[in-house]
């Protein structure tokens, strides 16, 4: 403990310090520090003090103000803080400390480097992550004074007025105050835009225009006709006016005015390809009523007493733009002659446009599509710092739903949004879905992590991968904690899918092979057998092979070029009797005539159908898909018949294949899925292999719809990789 410790000692947990008790206590730890700035500790804490209290007198905000560098002077600075200035002080000083440290890290590794594409999605993953990382939402505030803070300290110092390059500290200056000034127009600028804290927002886009662009900022500056001062002044006179105005009409408004700031200014410039002398804007009122007709009779006593510009005027109320945003738009001119826009809504028109989903942050920054829970968190942080900045921090409603994201970092500082309980496989697999099939260790700050580690907002999490294979099955047991996200598993599923396919596709055409070896056509080409036998592809040849769809006759008689009537009906594999349809499928234009469903693809309703007439069976009747009815409809198209389906009596006979981790109980909770269904199992066939479970159900449905919510539910069992109809 140092001795200006022990000449404080604690006076209690439960006490805490006012700002200037904060102050006193500090500052003499602060004598003699820098930050990496170069500014001083103690002048930092001052003016972050000061700005604070220009957006709101708040006694614990400005207490950890003057505290803002307690872990840079202190050893256990969080138990220091706690004991002297209570507990919400030193969550404030602590979430500070964490996001001071974020853009630090972030700074080092030059994010922001991309191309443009990618830089805005980061920048608006970084932000949202720099929410989802702080205790206390307030501490927002506090991080935009203290860069305020920063860019102004910045700003004066001589180096950048001269542009000085000589000598190596100008240069290193220079690089950072590049990489702040970067850093506050990307992220911290839109922040304090959406949470509506103009008076830091402005500034510090000014100030990063200013650092990075700095002939543009003084051409702008110059071509003003008045300086900031004085056009603060004649927007106040106007005001004044306006507001005298109305009252000898007997119209109640609040007016308010702003002049336009000089990024605005050129933001604006750019955008639309203007001239200084074209931008109408530069000073702007703006005026709120309760009722909509009362907007219309401001813009009459506006017009009666300025001289109104009549090419500048929208009327967004009769026409609201896209987004909803509503408003009277006017330009008048001043005595001088100088523009002045009024807008003109209702307070309900107003708070739409600032909180609601016509959010001025919108429309300016072009967004359309935040997740909701974090437009939920930024509008009752704007509610809070408007009405009711002492708010209990726990007392959000937003401020669960948006702590659900994990955002984590890439060691180049790219954030990645993560669902809760995210795992380093998942982050891999957000990455890139190569990376998350070859991912095989992992380091989370520095540390080497089991795999199913969960992970925290702002950890660092770097990919140990292999050259090359795939996932493990056991990332798919949930009771392993591999993977959180269903996203993650879905590409996994994928993975396992893909090998089937390709192992399908192998075994089919081992079979066709030994098929045509067997009838001496070994010559004849593979695309002309799959398309005399109606199939896309060669590979959807072999597959129907693999599954059985197919028998050797077809190939037989496809290659044989003939297809005798008496054995057209038995082109269809009879893997077993096929049973009368009881009315449930109708054949179009004839009554009573029997029918029976294709064993080979097993149709059920919603499905497609068609039907083909056969020898003493009545009509079989197929998915249209079906490849089998593909190659009887190109040889006997006569057979072809229209059918539709009927009632369904008592359910449909179909297929589900699954392809599970064999264990214990697994054929027990498969078949719990059917019976909470209220399906009938009319046949299992089960086959286990190096701990590989291939099970077959012959299942009766009623629809099309029932076999889909089966199969998602039969995915859901653990240890299934696969659930789908045959």
């Amino acid at each position: 403990m140092t001795a200006q410790q022990q000449q404080h000692p604690p006076p209690g947990p439960d006490s805490t310090l006012n700002p200037v008790e904060a102050r006193a206590l500090i500052f003499p730890l602060y004598e003699g520090r820098l930050l990496r700035s170069g500014e001083p500790m103690a002048d930092h804490a001052e003016g972050l003090a000061q700005i604070v209290r220009s957006v709101r007198e708040a006694p614990d905000l400005l207490a950890a103000a003057y505290l803002f560098g307690a872990h840079e002077v202190l050893r256990d600075a969080d138990e220091w803080v706690r004991g002297r200035a209570g507990a919400t002080v030193a969550v404030l000083v602590s979430d500070l400390r964490q996001l001071r440290q974020l853009s630090e890290s972030l700074r080092s590794r030059a994010v922001g480097a991309d191309d443009a594409r990618r830089r805005e999605p980061q920048a608006e993953a970084l932000r949202r992550m720099l929410l989802a990382m702080v205790n206390d939402p307030r501490v927002v505030v506090l991080r935009l004074a203290s860069r305020l803070q920063t860019m102004r300290f910045l700003a004066e110092q001589p180096s950048f007025a001269l542009r000085a390059t000589e000598g190596d500290s100008a240069v290193a200056l220079w690089a950072t105050a590049g990489s702040i000034a970067r850093e506050t127009a990307t992220l911290l600028v839109p922040l304090a835009n959406r949470l509506g804290i103009w008076q830091l927002k402005w500034e510090l886009e000014d100030l990063a225009l200013r650092l990075l662009e700095p002939q543009t900022y003084d051409q702008i500056a110059r071509q003003l006709e008045q300086t900031r001062e004085q056009r603060d002044r004649t927007v106040q006179q106007a005001a004044d006016r306006l507001r005298r105005i109305l009252a000898e009409a007997g119209v109640q408004a609040e007016v308010s005015g702003r002049p336009k700031h000089i990024a605005s200014i050129h933001q604006k410039m750019i955008a639309k390809r203007l001239s200084i002398e074209q931008v109408h804007d530069l000073l702007a009122l703006r005026v709120i009523v309760e009722q909509i007709a009362g907007c219309y009779e401001v813009l009459s006593v506006v017009h009666s007493n300025w001289s109104p510009i009549e090419t500048e005027y929208d009327d967004y109320i009769a026409r609201p733009k896209r987004n909803g945003y509503q408003s009277l738009h006017a330009v008048v001119q001043d005595a001088d002659g100088r523009p002045i826009e009024i807008q003109i809504r209702t307070r309900q028109m107003h708070q739409n446009a600032e909180l609601g989903v016509a959010a001025h942050w919108r429309y300016k920054e072009g967004r359309r599509d935040a997740a909701a829970e974090y437009d939920e968190r930024i509008g009752w942080l704007r509610r809070l710092f408007d009405w009711n900045l002492d708010a209990e921090a726990g007392d959000q409603p937003g401020g669960q739903a948006a702590a659900q994201r994990i955002y984590a970092l890439t060691p180049q500082g790219r954030a990645v949004e993560l669902p809760p309980g995210a795992t380093p496989i998942d982050f891999a697999y957000h990455v890139h879905t190569e990376l998350g099939h070859r991912c095989r260790g992992a380091r989370v700050d520095g540390a080497l992590v089991a795999l199913n580690t969960r992970l925290r907002t702002g950890q660092t999490v770097e990919v140990i991968a292999a050259r090359s294979g795939g996932p493990s099955r056991d990332w798919l047991n949930p009771e392993l904690g591999f993977l959180a996200s269903a996203r993650s598993r879905t590409k996994v599923r994928q993975w396992f899918n893909a090998v089937e396919h390709e192992q399908s596709v192998a075994a089919g055409r081992e079979v066709v092979a030994r098929e045509l070896q067997r009838l001496g056509r070994t010559s004849v080409g593979l695309e002309d057998l799959a398309q005399r036998l109606g199939f896309a592809s060669v590979d959807d040849l072999f597959l129907a092979v693999s599954r059985e769809e197919l028998g050797s006759r077809s190939i037989e008689q496809a290659l044989s070029g003939t297809a005798p009537a008496q054995e057209a009906a038995e082109v269809v594999p009879a893997l077993r009797p096929p049973k009368p349809t009881q009315g449930r499928v109708l054949v179009v234009g004839v009554d009573s005539l029997m029918t029976s469903l294709a064993p080979c693809c097993h149709p059920i309703p919603p499905d497609v159908i068609i039907g083909f007439v056969t020898r003493g069976r009545g009509v079989s009747v197929h998915r249209a898909e079906c490849p089998n009815a593909r190659s009887l409809a190109k040889r006997t198209p006569e057979r072809v018949i229209d059918v539709t389906w009927g009632a369904g009596g008592d359910g449909y006979p179909t297929e589900v294949f699954v392809l599970a981790q064999d264990r214990p109980g697994l054929l027990r909770d498969i078949s719990e899925v059917f019976a909470r269904e209220k399906l009938n199992v009319l046949g299992v066939n089960t086959l286990s292999h190096d701990g590989e479970a291939r099970m077959q159900f012959t299942v009766q449905v009623p629809d099309a719809a029932t076999t889909r919510r089966t199969l998602v539910q039969i995915g859901e069992v653990k240890g299934v990789v696969v659930a789908r109809r045959r």
